[in-house]
């Protein structure tokens, strides 16, 4: 029986013999006679350097991320100084072109600014006459004075009577006073209507106009158009004057009419207020 040495006794701690690969075996079996250190390109054979895994990351890998660190850090940013260059292009490009005449944003005008108030309104007839034995209010039957001007083209625009209020005066009283001047006939304001305002240009002057506009039941008197400022005047049937307005702030109040009048129709046919003939 032989006996080992204190040499050839194996050591605990000493590993035992790896398993070869199939791959391997193969290799050996066939006499290659290549070692795993004689090929470079096979990380996973060279057992020489460091693997992945080992704190040690791959070249690619280390090239790619000292890219990214510095792609980010050249990454343009907006700081204030460059904007301030920025606002300081655009004022001299419209310096330049104000000084050729094409400014591009046109300086705020230094224009003198007036405030006007004016009343006025629509007339109405036939408001019980328009109401059925059922209670049915028909608003063709309801008519409204509206005064007629030509405009720069030659059309002939409708519109509702109004003017400027007088100092000291209410505007129930201007709506009277304006439907009378314009139209010819008499009304007595029963209800408000609404308000609309607009600006125009006027001899140098922006005006800033709001109008006060009531519902005026027909009292007497007889259409004409004597005002100079006026070229037509007719009674238009209530369920025809949303479209024969000119205006569209004009048509909205005339969509509020149109809501409001048939409950003031019943109202004078239950009060047994016929409209004069």
């Amino acid at each position: 029986m032989l006996r080992m040495t204190e040499q050839q006794r194996p050591s605990a701690h000493t590993p035992g013999p790896r398993r070869k690969s199939a791959q391997g075996s193969a290799a050996s079996r066939s006499g290659a006679g290549n070692k795993a250190a004689d090929k470079p390109n096979d990380r996973a054979a060279d057992n020489s350097g460091p693997k992945v895994g080992d704190g040690e990351k791959s070249p690619a890998k280390r090239r790619r991320r000292r890219s990214r660190r510095r792609s980010s850090a050249t990454t343009p940013t907006t700081t204030t100084q460059e904007a301030g260059r920025g606002r300081s292009r655009r004022s001299n490009r419209d310096k330049r072109a104000k000084a050729r005449g094409t400014q591009r944003y046109p300086e705020r005008s230094h224009m003198q600014t007036n405030d006007e108030t004016s009343a006025g309104g629509l007339v109405v007839s036939g408001l019980a006459e328009s109401v059925s034995a059922s209670g049915e209010v028909d608003l063709s039957k309801v008519y409204v004075a509206l005064i007629g001007r030509l405009d720069r083209r030659g059309r002939l625009l409708w519109s509702m009577p109004k003017g400027h209020v007088e100092p000291g005066e209410n505007r129930a009283a201007t709506a009277e006073r304006e439907v009378w001047e314009e139209t010819g006939v008499h009304g007595e304001v029963f209800a408000e209507l609404g308000v609309i305002d607009y600006w125009f240009v006027s001899e140098g002057t922006r005006i800033h106009k709001t109008v006060h506009h009531h519902l005026l039941r027909y009292v007497d008197g007889d259409l004409n158009d004597e005002d100079p400022e006026v070229t037509e005047v007719a009674w238009i049937p209530a369920s025809e004057l949303i479209e024969r307005l000119a205006y569209a702030d004009e048509r909205k109040l005339a969509r509020i009419a149109h809501d409001m009048l048939p409950e003031f129709a019943r109202q004078a046919k239950a009060e047994g207020k016929a409209t004069p003939r």
